[in-house]
């Protein structure tokens, strides 16, 4: 069993930041890509960041310049640091894992949620 703990997560007042961990522990043999999503109200869950095993990135538009993704391969965490951020960049934020759980088989992971509300 795989599970994926997310933390950081909390109220910032717009222009601040905030800093998201997920941890992945459990049956792994390793993992491939990793990345962040988020949902706010209403809408669809989109993807925020993603970053492979290799450490090669990828960033929403909206993002791109404020955000940085990195992951500890030792470790198994992955990491988003939000700067400047936005009352748009509110929403709940799920780490995503893909998870080699034995040879040949990869499972898809998320973690519970973590929410991220940006207001004055």
């Amino acid at each position: 069993q795989v599970q994926l703990v997310e933390s950081g997560g909390g109220l910032v007042q717009p222009g601040g930041s905030l800093r998201l961990s997920c941890a992945a522990s459990g049956s792994i043999i390793s993992i491939n890509d990793m990345g962040w999503y988020r949902q706010a109200p209403g809408k669809e869950r989109e993807l925020v960041a993603l970053i492979t095993s290799g450490g090669s990135t990828n960033y929403a538009d909206s993002v791109k310049g404020r955000f940085t993704i990195s992951r500890d391969n030792v470790k198994n965490t992955v990491n988003l640091q939000m700067n400047i951020l936005k009352p748009e960049d509110t929403g709940v934020y799920y780490c995503n894992a893909h998870v080699v759980v034995t040879v040949r088989i990869q499972y898809d992971y998320w973690g519970q949620g973590t929410q991220v509300t940006v207001s004055s």
